[in-house]
């Protein structure tokens, strides 16, 4: 407000100057013959006409920026008054989740078209290592972000809201680590070691997506990594652990 002020202010001082030069020379043309008289006072008459003009560009463009830093600012109280209850569920990305459960279901629902064989508790094992693969990805992607300056100022940043960036980290890589032992338990139990390979490819593009040094997703790279991961290498892991899932423990 105090800037726009200014700046109206300073324009406004402007014009007068300019006006009163005009008329200055208006006066001291007057004096001379009717001819130079009259050229003169259309050339000056012409050049009062374009400093109005510029007068009034810049006392619009004054405005603009008024309105500017007013929404801005009001921008910057609504940041202030969300409350923790949003934050913590913008940083929980729930939807992001849902990556979890459509590979695994497709995958066990093409198992048991082709083979008739379901475990139930194959598929919730799977379900709760998928989802802290996920939560390694969410988490870390915090992390890397955090380094590089992109969430600087993202309240709903895990790493801003719990103010370490290590324990972020640790977390992270403990879901990860977690997550594996359990797809890992999972495809041992169904007799598919085929499995743990598919899955650790899904687990590779997860992680040069984001990670460092890769980081592929800065270079436009992050949708064919996404569908890799949770297409063809995730479903078919899936379908391979569920549709083993029983026929390991079947007498021979």
């Amino acid at each position: 407000m105090a800037a726009s002020t200014f700046c109206n202010l300073t324009h406004a001082s402007l014009f007068l100057n300019n006006q009163l030069t005009y008329f200055k020379r208006c006066h001291l043309v007057s004096k001379r013959s009717k001819c130079s008289s009259t050229c003169m006072e259309k050339v000056l008459h012409r050049r009062f006409q374009l400093q109005t003009r510029q007068h009034y560009h810049l006392h619009v463009c004054c405005a603009g920026e008024a309105e500017l830093s007013s929404s801005s600012g009001f921008e910057d109280v609504g940041q202030e008054d969300i409350s923790m209850e949003t934050l913590i569920w913008r940083a929980i990305k729930l939807p992001i989740y849902s990556v979890a459960l459509v590979p695994l279901t497709v995958g066990s629902a093409a198992a048991y078209l082709h083979t008739g064989i379901f475990s139930a508790k194959c598929y919730f094992v799977l379900l709760a290592s998928s989802v802290l693969v996920i939560t390694w990805l969410n988490l870390s992607n915090d992390v890397y972000d955090f380094d590089t300056g992109v969430d600087k100022n993202k309240k709903e940043s895990v790493v801003n809201m719990v103010g370490s960036r290590t324990g972020i980290f640790v977390v992270a890589y403990l879901c990860l680590a977690l997550g594996f032992i359990g797809l890992t338990w999972a495809a041992v139990e169904a007799g598919n070691l085929r499995s743990v390979l598919f899955l650790s490819c899904a687990i590779i593009c997860g992680y040069i997506y984001q990670c460092p040094p890769f980081r592929l997703s800065y270079q436009g790279l992050g949708e064919p990594l996404c569908f890799a991961a949770f297409g063809p290498f995730a479903t078919t892991a899936f379908y391979l652990v569920q549709g083993s899932a029983r026929l390991s423990q079947l007498p021979d």
